[in-house]
């Protein structure tokens, strides 16, 4: 490649080393820091020092640099450790332990990511002793862990902790009682219930870990809870310090709790405290807690910036009132979740039914007052427009124009006078259901947007707002009854529920309306049943080239892959999709599948989840074989049990070697096995991807560095 690059700049004239310093920084900025360290500086004498410039090395990030080894981590931690002060190794599971310790190189250390890295108490003692100057830290908490471990050097580095983000696997408080500066607390849970034997796991605290946590100087509380009652029973004891004592600087208050969380009598005393006591930026709280709580009119916002109210009760007359501050200027508003909301573009809750139309005034309130809306999340409800003219919801959401990421229902992106004036194609009317194989015969597709009704198009709605929102980046379109057949903690979904009625029309012409977004770089697309070619995929696959992340889940009919050869001409075109998820039940990942995946060259994890499912074990070898870059294989299909595990065997034994990131999981969906074997999946691929849920303004935005 250097060779060739240097008989193209010769026959143009062009020498890159006759850039300034500046436009090459740029350039550089590009390149993973290990390859600049260890490879780039050696080159030649003007990038040997263009490399070490501190815009390069005063943050690094290995995050995503899959390739890494423990050598390579040891020899760039040793060459520019002294020169780092942003350290970021979140998420590199496939680092032995030992690599840990090379972090005591990097002697001023500002910030220090270590999420998903196996860190031992006596390790973390080692290396914080270290680092006088860390202010930041982000690790695990794993089973063995022990507080009482921890030198006199190390709790001292951490008194001086101002942020903190702590995962917890074992009930625990970390080191949380040793960060007496806090200012910033993000917690993960995610303890499961039982142990690998079997064995009930209960929320109480090990021994020695009574200390309690200091809350005084909090500004920012964060807490995700994975499904389970242990979450919610260790949660409380974190919460209990700050039901007596507020902050007074506390300023945004977040738990995310995926199930039912009660309410109780110490958390009612902290929301009393915390309305009479301090003014927040950002909200979000338990359904059960907005649901039940009176305390919540009462609370006081200075300049928020995030609202989330997923799944909540809350009406429309409701959020407006009290929360959008009666529908008044609320330009501060950045990001807001209202999935699973269903009650949130009604006047009231009481009595409003699934098939109502929305009261479109509640919206347009919405979008008026908050104007500079980023992120907005209306998914898992349904949001009906009336037929009354420019009050449709796409209609309305048009007209915020500086909106990154968007996720809508299904059935509220379909022309109301289009379910009026016609039924459904004759495919939809197929049930949805697991049935009989159903033949329809072969099925053709334009190959672009010009073969197709451009009138229709054009004319719709869906298409007007993806025309009005340019700059989109991340788009979700997933139906208000879609479940995904994989969940966290339970055995496979046998069934799906029915699409909703009023999303039955909605197929090949809105996917081709997506097309428009330019800078689209993830889309989401599930449970549309009037798929029957797929062709708008192929519109995507060709003008959005940004594409990186696709989600594509029951397209059309459930007992036939229709969209099977559009999806495949997609791909083709998709030289910069790094991330594929497909769940569709009878996928057949055969030969032709993965030949035309082979061209998406930047693939890096690839997840299938099919019911009845089959793979061809040659093609999936070739496959990783051709694309060097993919460190994620998951398969969860109906082939048997041993044909998983050779498969599984086969690319582990073949790739490993090259590919030291490697996670692969071939596995039966329906296999009374599948919650083990999940469990054992990095949190990293777990929660981006092999796990179907909206993301969409599922967190603040910059809620970490």
């Amino acid at each position: 490649e250097v060779v060739s690059g240097e008989s193209e700049e010769e026959s143009s004239g062009v020498n890159l080393m006759e850039f300034s310093d500046e436009i090459l920084l740029h350039i550089l900025s590009y390149v993973p820091c290990t390859d600049l360290v260890l490879n780039v500086r050696r080159t030649c004498r003007k990038l040997a020092t263009l490399c070490l410039d501190k815009s390069l090395t005063h943050a690094v990030g290995l995050q995503k640099d899959y390739k890494v080894n423990k050598d390579k981590v040891k020899q760039l931690l040793r060459d520019i450790g002294k020169e780092i002060y942003q350290l970021n190794m979140a998420g590199c599971y496939w680092l032995p332990s030992s690599t840990i310790d090379h972090v005591t190189q990097c002697k001023n250390l500002v910030k220090l990511n270590l999420s998903g890295c196996h860190v031992t108490s006596l390790r973390l003692s080692k290396m914080l002793s270290t680092l006088q100057h860390l202010r930041s830290l982000a690790i695990d908490v794993n089973p063995g862990f022990d507080a009482s471990q921890l030198s006199s050097e190390c709790k001292a580095t951490l008194s001086r902790v101002l942020e903190l983000k702590q995962t917890l696997y074992t009930p625990s408080y970390g080191v949380v009682p040793c960060c007496t500066s806090l200012e910033k607390l993000l917690l993960y849970f995610e303890i499961l219930d039982r142990s690998r034997e079997g064995f009930m796991l209960f929320g109480q605290l090990m021994v020695g870990e009574s200390n309690v946590p200091h809350y005084q100087n909090l500004r920012i509380f964060y807490a995700r809870l994975a499904p389970g009652y242990i979450n919610q029973e260790v949660v409380r004891l974190y919460l209990a310090v700050l039901s007596d004592r507020t902050p007074e600087n506390l300023h945004a208050f977040l738990i995310s709790a995926p199930t039912s969380f009660a309410e109780t009598e110490a958390t009612k005393n902290l929301l009393d405290s915390m309305a009479r006591n301090v003014r927040l930026d950002a909200l979000q709280l338990p359904r059960a807690w907005i649901n039940g709580s009176g305390l919540l009119q009462h609370l006081k916002f200075n300049n928020p910036f995030y609202f989330s109210f997923s799944r909540c009760t809350l009406s429309g007359g409701h959020l407006i009132q009290k929360f959008i501050n009666g529908g008044k200027d609320l330009k501060s508003l950045t990001s807001l979740n209202l999935s699973g909301c269903v009650y949130c573009l009604a006047p009231e809750s009481t009595f409003r039914r699934a098939e109502d139309d929305i009261d479109s005034s509640i919206l347009e309130s919405l979008v008026a007052s908050c104007c500079n809306l980023r992120h907005l999340n209306l998914s898992a409800a349904h949001h009906h427009s009336s037929e009354s003219i420019g009050n449709h919801l796409c209609q309305l959401l048009s007209r915020l124009k500086h909106l990154l990421s968007l996720a809508l229902p299904v059935c509220s992106i379909t022309d109301v006078a289009a379910n009026v004036e016609k039924p459904p194609a004759a495919p939809t009317l197929v049930p949805q259901t697991f049935g009989k194989k159903i033949r329809v015969g072969v099925q053709t597709y334009p190959r672009n947007l010009t073969d197709q009704t451009n009138q229709k198009l054009e004319s719709s709605v869906f298409w007007a707002l993806m025309g009005s929102l340019r700059f989109l980046e991340t788009l979700e379109v997933i139906g208000s009854s879609f479940s995904s057949a994989m969940p966290r903690n339970e055995p496979a979904i046998r069934n799906s529920l029915p699409p909703c009625v009023r999303a039955q029309s909605v197929g090949d012409s809105e996917v081709a309306a997506i097309s428009q977004l330019t800078y689209l770089q993830s889309l989401t697309l599930a449970q549309l049943p009037n798929i029957l070619t797929g062709s708008g995929l192929v519109n995507i696959g060709l003008q959005c080239q940004h594409l990186r992340t696709l989600s594509l889940a029951n397209l059309g009919m459930m007992g036939k892959v229709v969209y099977m050869s559009a999806l495949m001409d997609m791909l083709k075109h998709c030289k910069c999709l790094r991330d594929l998820r497909l769940e569709q039940p009878y996928f057949c990942a055969g030969a032709q599948f993965f030949q035309a995946l082979s061209h998406c060259s930047s693939l890096q994890r690839l997840c299938i989840v099919s019911r009845s499912g089959t793979l061809q074990s040659d093609a999936v070898m070739s496959f990783m074989a051709n694309c060097l870059e993919v460190i994620m294989c998951h398969m969860f299909m109906g082939e048997s049990l041993t044909v998983c595990k050779n498969l599984q065997q086969s690319i582990v034994r073949s790739f490993q070697a090259d590919r030291p990131a490697l996670n692969v999981v071939i596995f039966p969906l329906l296999h009374e096995g599948l919650t083990e074997v999940i469990r054992d999946v990095p949190m990293r691929h777990l929660d981006e991807i092999t796990l179907f849920k909206s993301r969409v303004a599922e967190e603040p935005p910059n809620l970490w560095w």
